[in-house]
């Protein structure tokens, strides 16, 4: 089983940058995929952007150029560099791995980017 704690939420002009971080339980070199999610308020979950065991990533297009996931293996911690914020990235984020076809979830983080 994986436990899953996000941080680094907050509320940020538009324009700016933030920085969160997903704390695993165990090792993440052994997990295969670990991703962030984003749910805007009336919407459903979507990926925003994903990091596989040997370090290649995938982006959904709103976000790329602007955002970055990336691993620490020593902290077992897994970060999503977000930068030149716009309000539609609004939502709460969701960190989330994936281990033997079974889908674990964080409690997710709020992110709220003013105009």
């Amino acid at each position: 089983q994986v436990q899953l704690v996000e941080s680094g939420g907050g509320l940020v002009q538009a324009g700016g940058s933030l920085r969160l971080s997903c704390a695993a339980s165990g090792q993440i070199f052994s997990i295969p995929v670990m991703g962030w999610y984003r749910q805007a308020p009336g919407k459903q979950r979507d990926l925003v952007a994903r990091i596989f065991r040997y370090g290649s990533t995938n982006y959904a297009d709103s976000v790329k150029g602007r955002f970055t996931i990336s691993r620490d293996s020593a902290k077992n911690t897994v970060y999503l560099q977000m930068n030149s914020l716009k309000p539609e990235d609004t939502g709460v984020y969701y960190c989330a791995a994936t281990v033997n076809d079974i889908d674990y979830w964080g409690k997710g983080t709020l992110v709220t980017v003013s105009s």
